[in-house]
């Protein structure tokens, strides 16, 4: 009858639980999952580390790392722990400074790749069509193009300023993103949660950015803990190659200075060398921590964006959600469907069968 959907749910049906939330909780947390894995935990450290000290160099060192007129090329001792370079500059200062150049330089691009990508691959996913076609043919048109190549040349005609080259490398690297976001998007945007979205009238910006992007994120999210070390690589090979802003000390600068003094000096290029390293290491030991954090499987979402093998009591979750969601009913029960939408989690299964009178049930029970 009219307006009793929620009343015509039949009484042998299997109940409904209180709560789906109760059987996610029961689940591993993605922090329990990220810390099972001790290399992924030693990398957060370092990089913790690291961030400590860009934010307070001070913490490590009180000398300034432009400073002249020590002794140069001191060896490491007690008063210069990694000795000085060819001007006399103190070697552990520049590092300690360097970490905040190399970081920030890291981070920022990172974001504007994100941003960049995301926005290009949720529209080419979403809408598909001509804006697919010409979004995929200009996102494989800057994956042919050399990366390091070309942000060298962006950075000769901009100038050699920490901003010029984090926009560069930002701009460069959003391409991975882009495609990552789009195949989720390509497969999220067809499933009931999202076909429910635009039943009730949701719009296409609330679709893309509130339910399908906070679903899309997490592969895009562990490539960018790469892209970090990535562009933390390129800035210090372009100041390597002596096109690093000058007035900021940074990893890539010191091995700049250092390369003709390799054998005379050695501490002017291992300790720099070893701060890249141990960087971008601790980076991919995060990103692989990330993947198993944010493991759809491991969390107890199966590959195909449902819900996995704690399936007796999701089903009956999900068939509860179509007492409240009934799109297609004569009582209009889809002006109810925007009150149990799941706010962009696809509670809703695809495999389900339909009884003669129109209810839906899980897994076919009757």
């Amino acid at each position: 009858m009219p307006g009793s959907t929620l009343a015509s749910v039949s009484g042998d049906r299997p109940a409904v639980p209180e709560s789906p939330a109760a059987d996610v909780r029961a689940r591993p947390s993605g922090w329990r999952r990220y810390r099972a894995n001790p290399w992924a935990v030693a990398g957060l450290g370092v990089l913790g580390l690291g961030i400590l000290v860009a934010a307070a160099p001070g913490l490590v060192t009180s000398r300034v790392p432009t400073r002249m007129g020590e002794t140069p090329f001191a060896p490491p001792s007690t008063t210069h722990v990694m000795g000085t370079d060819d001007l006399g500059r103190d070697v552990l200062s520049g590092v300690t400074h360097g970490t905040r150049t190399s970081l920030r330089v890291g981070f920022l691009a990172t974001a504007i790749a994100l941003a960049i990508g995301a926005a290009v691959g949720a529209a080419s996913g979403y809408y598909g069509g001509r804006v697919d076609s010409l979004l995929t043919g200009l996102t494989e048109w800057v994956l042919v193009i050399p990366r390091f190549f070309l942000a060298l040349l962006l950075v000769a005609i901009w100038g050699a300023t920490t901003w010029n080259i984090t926009l560069a490398i930002g701009i460069l690297s959003w391409p991975l993103t882009a495609r990552l976001i789009r195949a989720e998007f390509l497969t999220l945007k067809e499933r009931d949660f999202v076909v429910a979205a635009r039943a009730v009238g949701l719009r296409d910006r609330t679709i893309i950015l509130r339910q399908i992007l906070p679903n899309a994120l997490p592969p895009a999210v562990v490539n960018a803990s790469l892209e970090v070390g990535n562009a933390i690589l390129l800035e210090a090979s372009m100041s390597f190659l002596g096109l690093g802003d000058p007035s900021v000390p940074s990893w890539g600068s010191m091995l700049f200075n250092a390369q003709g003094f390799i054998r005379d000096a050695w501490w002017m290029s291992l300790f720099p060398g070893s701060a890249i390293f141990l960087t971008v290491l601790s980076l991919n030991l995060v990103g692989d921590g990330l993947t198993d954090a944010l493991n759809v499987r491991l969390a107890g979402r199966c590959g195909n964006g449902g819900l996995d093998g704690h399936s007796e009591q999701l089903d009956r979750a999900a068939g509860g959600l179509d007492r409240h969601v009934d799109l297609g009913g004569p009582a209009g029960g889809g002006d109810r469907a925007s009150e149990a939408l799941p706010a962009g989690r696809p509670w809703m299964r695809n495999r389900r069968e339909h009884d003669p009178g129109g209810h839906s049930h899980p897994g076919g029970r009757q």
